[in-house]
């Protein structure tokens, strides 16, 4: 098992496959990104590699991510790859959806399970304006080729901003209810590095509970994962569930269970934590399995308490050397 010094097991990886994406979302991303090198992002030969040896050591969820993960040519080559890794049994993906109409039925057939899909708006002027882009057609398309190529269960996820796009919580739960997703919103989290965050934007997750309970009745469950980010709440009519991460006002941290592998192939034991270990350098000169896991339990030795907790008792950004379409979600 791959435990940190509080004793947190580590059974979840968050890889990212790409730091490229086609949407410009300005809570995750400066606006003038700067790519990584193609050579130095990991080959899926060696991601392969990378997830069999945390796999025979206890990873068992695996969810790809970027940037966005669609954009890297050859996705459900990886996905086929990794789905025959014994031990992985849940494989993932969170995508913002604008290509997953032309690759849903592709990535189901090679053995993946389910995907979150970014969705902060059904409006396509504050689409436009959110992201940067005019895709949300393109979205809703790849939202009805998910369920079609039986990727459920389907979750979207909702970051919504004070003055911006928080009057569509209910919206969005509606359009949830009615196709079979589950709607999780996130409170904004400080990822952007360019000082923009502030904490007055952030809808809390209690605000949105008491607004969406007032409309639908809401029943709080029991966490069939107790390291799962999201409080989820039943409606009590029976129409689906809801889900909050409150990341910011009711931090998770004490029960994480997440590792996050960077597309240039490091390893990442907090969103807030600036301390990296590489493994693209040692696989690539000939390290054994047993120093790669080394250098893994290396990093999780060092791991602190949380660095959202810090964000809880601050309110002050961290100053980080990556954003997050560099870390991954």
């Amino acid at each position: 098992m791959l435990k940190d010094g509080f004793g947190r097991v580590h059974d979840d990886l968050r890889l990212s496959v790409t730091d490229r994406c086609n949407l410009r979302c300005a809570y995750c991303m400066p606006e003038d990104p700067v790519w990584f090198p193609r050579a130095r992002m990991l080959t899926f030969e060696e991601i392969l590699r990378v997830v069999a040896v945390l796999a025979a050591a206890g990873v068992r969820k695996v969810r790809l991510t970027g940037g966005e993960p669609l954009v890297r040519r050859d996705l459900p080559v990886l996905i086929r790859m990794l789905a025959e890794v014994p031990g992985v049994e849940d494989l993932s993906l969170t995508t913002n959806g604008v290509l997953l109409a032309r690759h849903a039925t592709a990535l189901a057939e090679a053995g993946l399970r389910r995907v979150n899909v970014s969705l902060d708006t059904l409006r396509p002027d504050r689409f436009a304006r959110l992201t940067g882009r005019m895709r949300l057609p393109e979205v809703l398309a790849g939202l009805t080729a998910a369920a079609d190529a039986g990727l459920t269960p389907i979750k979207l996820n909702a970051v919504l901003l004070r003055g911006e796009n928080d009057d569509e919580a209910e919206a969005l739960v509606e359009m949830g209810r009615e196709r079979g997703f589950e709607v999780r919103f996130i409170e904004v989290m400080p990822l952007d590095n360019h000082a923009a965050w502030d904490p007055s934007r952030v809808v809390s997750g209690a605000e949105l509970r008491r607004r969406i309970g007032a409309r639908w009745p809401l029943v709080p469950e029991l966490p069939a994962d107790p390291s799962a980010p999201a409080s989820a709440y039943r409606f009590t009519d029976g129409r689906g569930r809801v889900g909050f991460i409150d990341s910011v006002t009711r931090p998770f941290c004490g029960d994480c269970s997440r590792l996050r592998l960077t597309s240039d192939g490091r390893v990442r034991v907090c969103l807030y934590d600036d301390r990296e270990v590489d493994l693209r350098e040692p696989l690539r000169t000939g390290a054994d399995d047993e120093t790669l896991l080394g250098l893994v339990r290396g990093a999780l030795a060092g791991k602190g308490r949380g660095g959202a907790l810090d964000l809880l008792q601050t309110r002050r950004p961290p100053v980080l050397g990556r954003t997050m379409h560099q870390i991954g979600g």
